[in-house]
């Protein structure tokens, strides 16, 4: 029986090649120089620190920028508050997203029910599997999934005959 897996999965080595980008143009503009912005990576977690929100507004838009250039989706990132740091400087974290959570998965299945294909859909984990008995009704639960309005970077990945 044919099969594949949606997955959401960000490639962590490309985000660190974006960021240092980001970093790299940074030291060389001139509206950031003298100024302690900067940007920090620990594995799936950025933080941005910046004197004001401008800069701040400005090095998001850096990120965004960099992680298109590297295509990455940016919708894998998730941006917290913005918050007060020390010495009078603005902090924010942005949470770099893996898997499908819970309630996406059971939109993609509930909206696959509805639709009456015949095609079985499973959680594994922060996967979803999808299995059905012939490769065209696969292929337009693919189609079907593409057309939700959901906030995730979808791959279509280990499909199986």
């Amino acid at each position: 029986m044919p099969s594949f897996d949606i997955v959401s999965k960000t490639d962590l080595a490309e985000v660190g090649n974006a960021i240092d980008g980001v970093t790299r143009e940074m030291t060389t503009r001139f509206d950031f120089k003298g100024s302690n912005s900067k940007i920090e990576r620990q594995e799936a977690t950025l933080t941005l620190t910046a004197e004001d929100g401008t800069k701040l507004r400005q090095m998001q838009e850096l990120v965004k920028g960099y992680f298109v250039r590297r295509k990455l989706d940016p919708r894998c990132l998730e941006w917290k508050d913005e918050e007060k740091a020390g010495g009078n400087t603005l902090r924010q974290v942005v949470l770099i997203k893996q898997g499908i959570d819970r309630e996406v998965a059971k939109e993609i299945i509930k909206a696959i029910k509805d639709s009456k294909m015949k095609v079985q859909a499973a959680i594994q984990g922060d996967e979803l599997r999808l299995t059905g008995k012939k490769r065209d009704d696969l292929q337009a639960a693919i189609a079907l999934v593409k057309t939700l309005k959901i906030e995730l970077p979808l791959q279509f990945v280990n499909f199986r005959e």
